[in-house]
């Protein structure tokens, strides 16, 4: 826009933040290298210890989360005066988004105009929210009156706008043609900024559990015991919003006072400044983290060769001093627990019960009604290129956003309810929330639909009429829903390992805290009459599956097919 900062940075700032950063990494890493032993430890524990109950049995999708690859023309506002100019915009698979002068340059495989990593930012189809946003973004000091015309692109009403907008990046603002592309762009705009956030709660790696409680451990030492969205990203996007936090009150106090520009295009200077900092700072921590990564690597196969072997006897350990602490602490935690907790739990259950469960539900309801269609094509003698084509397309529902959108939409909903534990608890992670219960819809349709196409594939035969093998998949059809309405009770199992006198001292109060929590959910789900089971809760805080996508804080480890879970 039309107010710009007065200087990009210059070196005396790029070296103070390189300084910041490396200060960062220098606190950060001994709370990393301490987390890895203890997922480490757990992971073998898992591995070695009693497998999973009978309870949901739908088989492990083996295709990764991934979004639709969407492309399409659509007008940008850009350049220095910016103009709406006419692009083409390509979502790749990976959730990066990428625009290009014209179709023909991405069919080349030409070099993009820009692009972006969707980590962090927000999707707006409103203008008026979006100005309103820009106007809370950067005040006009008290008293202070500029003699400049605001820049008055942004007032001149947009037909169907789509503003990607970041609390530390810069501001991307496209157009649409209509309404129809400007509702598909905006499902998969959303389903790349969920792809990107979520990953390392996705993830089953070492590194990357041993990442996210390090940060949680950190925090802690900064005085920070609040729960928030911070984490939503990959290991160097974590650590970049973690410092950009701790930046923002000095780069306002400094920055502000120097923009040129009026009004909304001086929020907009601000933006571009903020993104020049978090540009550098997350090339910063990448580097310190790229750096790290051989170190990692030789300690976590130090860690694997050292611990298996007497894992037994550390898990004992573990036992006996967990027991004396729990002996300690247990009258005065009990005590705690009934002041602070008991009163709250129900309400804190069924916010998040009514979440999930609406979630399920919603899945359920598609899955019967994909299952249906097959149904109907088979019986009516479909040729044998029309069947493929439905199967195909019955198998890509997991991924495709606009028949998710209906799973989707009910963690939306949601959202005025989660955000209503801000205040008694101190928990700001609605988005983490929302992001948890719309992936653990995407993986589990995805379960059930391998599931069934595996039952469906046993069972038909060429030997079968078209009647016969349509209630073959009636039968195969009854199983899978059997199965997805069991899985409902298991989604709420809480973990958090560790092999120090702090993670075990930790564990204890996750224990008594997990055994309420049960109880609970227990009267809750018989309340609400729902057919399932709580086997998948353990009492200890050791037994909750993650999933995989590769980050600095993952690459060097094994990987399989993510499944979700929610957190309490």
């Amino acid at each position: 826009m039309g107010g710009r900062p007065s200087s990009p940075l210059d070196k005396r700032q790029q070296q103070h933040l390189r300084g910041q950063v490396d200060t960062l990494l220098r606190n950060f890493l001994p709370c990393y290298r301490g987390q890895l032993a203890a997922s480490v430890l757990w992971q073998i524990s898992r591995e070695l210890g009693p497998q999973e109950p009978a309870g949901c049995q739908l088989l492990h999708s083996k295709k990764l989360p991934r979004v639709r690859e969407h492309r399409g023309p659509l007008t940008q506002l850009q350049g220095h005066p910016p103009q709406w100019q006419p692009v083409f915009c390509v979502l790749r698979g990976d959730g990066r988004l990428e625009w290009f002068k014209h179709r023909e340059e991405y069919e080349n495989g030409d070099r993009p105009l820009g692009s972006v990593v969707l980590t962090g930012y927000t999707v707006l189809t409103s203008q008026s929210e979006y100005l309103h946003l820009l106007d809370t973004l950067c005040p006009e000091p008290s008293g202070h009156h500029t003699q400049e015309e605001p820049e008055p692109l942004l007032e001149m009403p947009v037909s169907f706008p789509l503003f990607l907008q970041h609390p530390f990046c810069r501001h991307l603002c496209f157009s649409a043609a209509t309404a129809e592309v400007q509702h598909a762009w905006r499902l998969a705009l959303q389903g790349g900024i969920r792809l990107r956030g979520t990953v390392l709660q996705r993830s089953q790696a070492p590194a990357a559990r041993a990442f996210l409680d390090a940060v949680r451990l950190y925090r802690q030492q900064q005085g920070h015991f609040g729960d928030d969205d911070v984490t939503l990203g990959s290991d160097a996007e974590v650590l970049t919003a973690l410092l950009m936090r701790e930046l923002l009150p000095a780069l306002r106090a400094q920055t502000l006072p120097r923009l040129r520009g009026a009004g909304r295009a001086r929020a907009w200077a601000w933006a571009k400044q903020l993104d020049a900092v978090h540009a550098a700072v997350l090339a910063g921590a990448s580097t310190g983290l790229r750096a790290f990564q051989p170190e990692k690597e030789e300690l976590l196969a130090a860690l694997e060769k050292t611990l298996r072997p007497d894992v037994d006897q550390m898990l004992k350990l573990r036992e006996r001093v967990l027991g004396r602490l729990q002996a300690n602490v247990q009258g005065p935690l009990e005590s705690c627990l009934r002041r602070k907790v008991d009163a709250q739990l129900p309400r804190v259950t069924q916010t998040l019960l009514s979440t999930v469960e609406a979630e399920l539900t919603a899945v359920q309801t598609l899955l019967t009604q994909g299952m249906d269609r097959l149904s109907r094509h088979l019986r009516g003698s479909p040729s044998s290129t029309r069947l493929r084509k439905e199967v195909y397309s019955f198998g890509e529902m997991p991924w495709d956003p606009e028949l998710m959108q209906t799973c989707y939409r009910e963690a939306e909903r949601s959202r005025g309810r989660l955000g209503q534990l801000a205040e008694p608890f101190g928990f700001f992670g609605t988005q983490s929330l929302v992001f948890g219960a719309q992936d653990l819809a995407q993986q589990l349709m995805a379960d059930a639909v391998a599931t069934f196409l595996q039952l469906a594939d046993q069972c038909l035969t060429t030997a079968l009429d078209c009647d016969q093998a349509a209630q073959q998949l009636e039968k195969v059809r009854g199983r899978v829903l059997k199965e997805l309405s069991e899985f409902e009770g298991d989604v709420l199992a809480v973990g958090s390992p560790a092999l120090t006198i702090e993670g075990i001292y930790e564990d204890v109060i996750r224990g008594a805290l997990l055994q309420r929590i049960n109880r609970e959910l227990k009267k809750a789900l018989g309340a609400s009459n729902m057919s399932c089971t709580l086997d998948g809760c353990s009492e200890l805080p050791w037994d909750q599956g993650e999933t995989d996508v590769e980050t600095e804080a993952q690459r060097g480890t094994c990987s399989r097919q993510p499944g979700s879970s929610t957190e309490v």
